[in-house]
């Protein structure tokens, strides 16, 4: 499976519950909002986070290349199994379209290592 390394560093920020979700600028790469009854998740590039957020900056995206079918399955699995083995931890996004993965900056080359040892492929960055 081919990998692209999305070119910016990331954050992961948490807000209250209820607040509003902020707005994604306007050339934003990657930004997703999570809304749950305990909080309101947003994956930013770094610089964007909210500024009333509990943010974890230092993460590297990595984008599932081409658009996957829903009726595929094990794709999620094939990516974070070899992760795990590696000790790396691993924050999964999903779109209609594909999956991306989060991984600290910090492990980005122990997450590549692992992932081409198993056939998977990394461009960009």
């Amino acid at each position: 499976m081919e990998l692209r390394l999305l070119s910016r560093e990331y954050s992961v920020c948490r807000l209250p519950a209820g607040s509003t979700p902020p707005a994604p600028p306007p050339t934003a790469e990657l930004y997703g909002v999570t809304v749950t009854a305990e909080e309101v998740s947003v994956v930013c590039a770094a610089g964007d986070e909210p500024s009333e957020a509990r943010v974890e900056g230092g993460w590297s995206a990595l984008r599932v290349a081409g658009e996957l079918d829903f009726s595929l399955v094990g794709i999620l699995s094939s990516l974070t199994a070899p992760l795990a083995e590696a000790g790396v931890s691993v924050l999964a996004l999903s779109t209609f379209d594909t999956d991306y993965l989060l991984v600290r900056t910090a492990d980005l080359r122990r997450a590549s290592k692992a992932l081409e040892a198993r056939g998977h492929v990394i461009t960009g960055g």
